[in-house]
C-alpha cells in the first residue's frame, strides 16, 4: 500500500516558495523592467488655471511717518540708493553678501555707519562712538534727527537726506602705486558704490565731531550735518572732505 502520509505531503501547496523568474512578488504581475517594456504613460489631468489676482499692498512710510518716493537726480547714484518703501529700515543681515548692500534702504545704511564710524586719519581720532552694536538705539537717533529736519526745513527728511548724499559724493580721488623706487599718485574716478559708502561714512564722522564732548545730542548733530550738506554749505564735514579729495585729484593730473 502506498504511504498515505507521503501522498498528503506532496498534495500540500507550497506557500513560502520564491516567486518565478520574470514575475513580481506581488499579485503575480509581469515585471516590465525585465522585458524592457515601458510603463504605461498617464496623461496628467488638466486643471483649469484661475487668473492671477492682483494684491495691492498698503503704502508703507518710513517709520510710519515719511514717504520714501523721492527721485534721485544723480544718474550715477540712482541704482545704488535704495528708496523702497518700508516701515522699519532693518533687514537683519539679509543683504550681507558683497554688492548686495545697494538693495538696503539708505536710512539703514546710514544707521550702520553711525554704529561703526571708523577711524579718522592715522591718529585714530574719535575712533568709536556710543552706538556700537545698538541697532535700535541708532535707528531711534536717526528717526529723531529726521524729526528735527522736518521741523526746521518743513520738507520731507528723506528728500533732504538724498540731496545731501548727492551734494557730498566725491567724483574723483587719488590712488597711490609703486613706480620703481618712488610712490606715484594719480587721479581716478570713484565708483558709484564707493561714492555712497564714503559719503555715509563722512556723515557719521562729521556727526561725532559735532557732538563729541559737547552738550549737543547725536540726533541734533546728525540733523545739522544733513541740512548743511543738502544746501552745499561748508559747515558740513562731508562737503569739506569732498572738496579736499577733488582738489588733490586736480593737482595730480
Amino acid at each position: 500500500m502506498p504511504d498515505e502520509h507521503a501522498e498528503a505531503a506532496t498534495s500540500k501547496p507550497v506557500v513560502n516558495a520564491a516567486p518565478q523568474r520574470g514575475l513580481t512578488a506581488k499579485r503575480g504581475r509581469t515585471d516590465t523592467r525585465r522585458f524592457g517594456q515601458p510603463a504605461p504613460h498617464k496623461e496628467p489631468k488638466k486643471v483649469a488655471s484661475k487668473p492671477a489676482q492682483k494684491v495691492e499692498l498698503p503704502h508703507l512710510k518710513l517709520f510710519g511717518r515719511w514717504d520714501s518716493n523721492v527721485e534721485v537726480s544723480d544718474h550715477g547714484l540712482k541704482a545704488y540708493v535704495n528708496l523702497k518703501p518700508c516701515l522699519l529700515p532693518r533687514s537683519g543681515g539679509v543683504y550681507r553678501r558683497p554688492f548686495h548692500k545697494s538693495k538696503m534702504h539708505i536710512a539703514e545704511r546710514l544707521a550702520l555707519h553711525m554704529m561703526v564710524p571708523g577711524h579718522r586719519g592715522r591718529h585714530h581720532e574719535l575712533s568709536s562712538g556710543r552706538f556700537g552694536g545698538g541697532m535700535m538705539q541708532t535707528l531711534g537717533a536717526v528717526e529723531k534727527a529726521m524729526e528735527i529736519i522736518e521741523t526746521k526745513e518743513k520738507k520731507n527728511p528723506v528728500e533732504v537726506m538724498v540731496r545731501a548724499l548727492e551734494n557730498s559724493a566725491a567724483r574723483e580721488e587719488i590712488t597711490s602705486y609703486q613706480l620703481g623706487s618712488i610712490v606715484a599718485r594719480d587721479a581716478v574716478i570713484t565708483s558709484p558704490q564707493r561714492r555712497v559708502d564714503k559719503t555715509l561714512r563722512n556723515f557719521a564722522q562729521g556727526t561725532y565731531r559735532r557732538s563729541f564732548g559737547k552738550k549737543k545730542s547725536i540726533a541734533e548733530a546728525l540733523a545739522e550735518e544733513l541740512i548743511s550738506a543738502s544746501k552745499g554749505s561748508n559747515d558740513s564735514h562731508a562737503i569739506k572732505e569732498k572738496e579736499r579729495l577733488e582738489r588733490e585729484a586736480i593737482g595730480t593730473r
